[in-house]
């Protein structure tokens, strides 16, 4: 698979990291919800292999994957890990037997969950911890100090290198920059849901990286005439249009598109060259407003 420019790079403020800004997201390969194996293990380890081969420098993971299982998964394909590679994963959670999402932000579960990726990674330090808080989209309200304390002493003791917050407030994020360097923010942002415009624009100022996950939509793909039509006049798909509008909405922007396709991977990585006209992003842009 050739090489792309994969968005090009951003560097994480008071960090030393340099990410491509197209990145990878792992959750979709365990199975079905996001639960148990999947079907085809060798198919997904290709999926990474073919990854970090494109040039796809930084995977976005959880041990609540599977659980354990996509994890594991990574281990089995790229370990020993390329030098270069970052590995960002989340905390904050814990998976019932039924598959159920419960959120679980006590220090001993987060010093669990750090155990447990470190375990499944095989690494002796986690590169990027996210501190997950809200639900499946939004944010709850209320105090993060605990939690990010606990991931705090965990980097102090050199299990954990860099932290993030995912699911956040800005004013959360503000309570969570006066207890650690916060250096990037993943939150629910895509054309269709643009309820952090004006903090993506913030974190730009800062040099934090804002990672949007469920760029594509999530669940269900976003559905729009406005994209189809801009997608249509490019020649591409209304996937990669949303992809590539994502990259230039701000230089802060990385993205972790995930996939269990070989065929989508390629068409993710193609996305990030794509250059959209000002004509086509002022469209787009109303498409974000009219959801508000």
């Amino acid at each position: 698979m050739a090489t792309a420019n994969l968005g090009g790079t951003f560097t994480f403020a008071n960090s030393a990291t340099t990410v491509h800004r197209l990145g990878y997201g792992a959750m979709q390969l365990a199975g079905p919800n996001v639960f148990g194996p999947p079907k085809d293990i060798d198919a997904a380890i290709g999926v990474l292999r073919a990854a970090v081969q494109s040039g796809v420098d930084h995977i976005d993971t959880s041990d609540v994957y599977g659980p354990h299982i996509t994890n594991q998964i990574i281990q089995r394909a790229l370990y020993p890990y390329p030098e270069n590679l970052t590995i960002a994963t989340k905390v904050g959670s814990r998976r019932g037997e039924d598959g159920s999402w419960n959120p679980d932000r006590s220090p001993a579960s987060i010093r669990a969950s750090v155990g447990d990726n470190l375990r499944n990674l095989k690494l002796e330090t986690l590169h990027l911890v996210n501190l997950r808080v809200g639900g499946l989209f939004a944010p709850d309200e209320g105090s993060i100090a605990e939690p990010l304390s606990a991931l705090v002493a965990m980097q102090r003791e050199g299990l954990v290198r860099h932290i993030g917050l995912s699911n956040v407030s800005p004013e959360q994020y503000e309570e969570g920059r006066r207890i650690a360097n916060i250096i990037c923010v993943q939150n629910h942002y895509n054309l269709a849901h643009r309820e952090d415009d004006a903090f993506i624009d913030q974190l730009e100022g800062e040099g934090v990286a804002y990672v949007p996950f469920f760029p594509l939509g999530g669940y269900s793909p976003i559905q729009s005439s406005v994209l189809d039509r801009a997608a249509t006049s490019l020649e591409r798909t209304p996937l990669a249009v949303a992809l590539a509008w994502l990259l230039q909405r701000a230089s802060n922007v990385v993205l972790i598109p995930g996939t269990s396709s070989a065929q989508h991977l390629r068409e993710n990585i193609e996305a990030s060259s794509l250059k959209l006209p000002e004509d086509i992003i002022a469209e787009l842009n109303e498409l974000g407003k009219a959801s508000e």
